[in-house]
Order: structure tokens, then sequence, then C-alpha cells
């Protein structure tokens, strides 16, 4: 079971507010209590599905008999919405999501979905509402501004609390960097979004970010420094980032499964549109051999780095 931290920050912009820290798979959840006049609290994402159990531990934990009204997700990658099912389903909570993929998610479009391209896992839901840039969110007393945070997933929203300085900023901005930038890998720009989003952030008087993985942080600048020249970096050499998602995509894949074994592994990562995409664009190289041999030697970069392991046939997470 993955790691998680459940309590409260002592800085002053998470007063009333619960950061339940989540280990990978899962985003960090964030909670909101019920405002005057609000039906029960709010949680921003929901974690992973195969974690949703626990999400749900955690969130009775913290709520213990209140409520919980509405569910909202910064976007639709498997690790922020995983639990929204579950914690329906629990709660009969009501499920806001950015508008980008509204209509996919009514038709549970799995080849539009962001899941179905990665070969990850998630269990089906629907949504209630939107949560639209431009637009201001109220919970738990607060007034959180959508804020649009395209890049990492080109619908991505954060929200932002200009009285406390406090943003919440998914897999836009992270202590140590951002998430992958899917657009490039499916072969649309992205890299500029992310410089943008960056600028963005960088002009709000933030005080503390909660980021989608890891812990809160009050030191933006240096985050922001950090975001930025790996950012030039990437840009730089696009290979690079392609070869780094690659990877990541083959690490979270082993995640969900615990282990699996290489033959399979490798022909789950042949047969997932992500990776094929990146093959073809960036790995179909007379050096590169097959698209199976692109394959296994990212595997061998993993194994040596300690991102995985083998024992015998079985790939195992680390």
């Amino acid at each position: 079971m993955a790691a998680s931290t459940l309590a409260p920050a002592p800085h002053p912009a998470l007063q009333g507010i619960t950061v339940l820290e989540r280990g990978w798979l899962s985003s960090n959840n964030v909670v909101l209590p019920a405002g005057d006049g609000e039906a029960g609290a709010t949680i921003v994402d929901t974690g992973h599905s195969v974690h949703a159990g626990q999400t749900l531990a955690l969130l009775r934990h913290v709520l213990g008999p209140a409520p919980l009204a509405r569910i909202v997700n910064t976007h639709l990658h498997s690790d922020h919405c995983g639990g929204n099912a579950t914690l329906q389903a629990a709660f009969g909570a009501q499920i806001l999501v950015p508008p980008g993929q509204a209509d996919e998610l009514r038709r549970w479009d799995e080849t539009r979905l962001s899941h179905g391209l990665t070969g990850q896992r998630l269990d089906r839901f629907g949504a209630d509402g939107l949560v639209c840039p431009g637009e201001v969110l109220e919970a738990g007393g607060l007034r959180l501004e959508v804020l649009p945070a395209p890049g990492h997933d080109p619908d991505s929203v954060m929200l932002f609390e200009p009285r406390r300085g406090l943003l919440l900023s998914a897999d836009a901005l992270w202590e140590h960097g951002f998430g992958v930038v899917f657009p490039e890998i499916a072969g649309e720009p992205g890299f500029e979004d992310v410089a943008r989003v960056l600028d963005a952030i960088a002009a709000l008087p933030v005080t503390l970010v909660v980021p989608g993985h890891g812990a809160p942080f009050t030191d933006v600048a240096a985050a922001l420094g950090r975001a930025r020249e790996r950012l030039q970096g990437f840009r730089r050499e696009p290979a690079r980032h392609a070869r780094h998602a690659a990877k990541v995509l083959l690490k979270y894949h082993v995640m969900e499964e615990g282990s699996q074994a290489r033959e399979a592994l490798v022909q789950w990562a042949l047969a997932t549109a992500l990776m094929q995409g990146l093959w073809q664009r960036f790995g179909a190289a007379p050096a590169a051999g097959s698209a199976e041999a692109w394959v296994q030697a990212l595997l061998d970069d993993l194994l040596r780095s300690g991102a995985l392991r083998q024992q015998q046939e079985q790939v195992i997470d680390a």
C-alpha cells in the first residue's frame, strides 16, 4: 500500500484544510470542510483506483460523521480521478471536472480519455458538472479562482485562493519539476503552454503551493527556477523528454500491477497507444532496432537505475 501522510500542515494558508499527501500511484488529496450553507465537504482530486479503498478510509478519518458533498478534479488523469467512483458511491458526492473532455467522459470514450491512451486503470464514473477556468469555486468559506493550467494536460486547471496565497497547482508545478508534458508525447505542442503557466504562477502572490505530488512548499521562486531549467532542457532535446515519458509509463504500469512477467510487460508497451506513438516519433531509428528492442532497452535503463528490479522473469516495482 502506498504511503500517505494525514496531517494538516501548520502553515496559515492551510488553516482548516487537510492535505492528504499520497505516495505514488495516487495524487495528493485536499479536503476543504463545509462552509456556511454548504451541504458537506469538498475534496480536490481522489487518487488512483488501486488506492481507492485507502482514499476512502483516510477521508472517513478526516470527516468523521460529516458528509462529503463534492469531488473536484483538476484533470482527468488516472492518478487524480481514480477514487471518484468509490467516493461517489460511498457519499453520493457531486463530481465536477474541467470542461475539455466532458463529452468523452460522458461517452466513456477510452480511445480519447488519457487512461485508455496510456493503458492505465480507471474505474468508470460520470460528471455532474464542470469546474471552468475563469470561475470561482466556493468551498469551506474560501473563494478559489479556477485557473487554466495546460501543458502537462491541455485541460488541467489549478485553484488559487488569493486571500491566503494558496495555490493547488496539480501537476503544473512540483517542488522539483512538473508532470510529463502529455501533448508533446502525443505529437502536439505543449512546452510553450508549460512556460506560460509557470509565468502565470510567478505573477501570483503565492505563499504556499500544494502540488499534485509531494509535500506542500513555500519557496515558489526556487521551484519555478528548477521547473524552468528542466523545461529548457526538454525544449532543447525533445527526444530526452520522450524517453523520460516512456520510462514513466513503464514504471507506472508496473506500480499498477505490483509485478509482471517481463515479456507481458513488453507486450503491454507494444500494444499501448502512447507508447506506440513514442516509438514512431522518437524511437524508430536504425540504431534502435525494433520496437521491442527499444522497449527492452528502456526496461534495462530502469533496472540499472533501481527504479525497477527483476527477479527471474518478474519485473517488480522498486
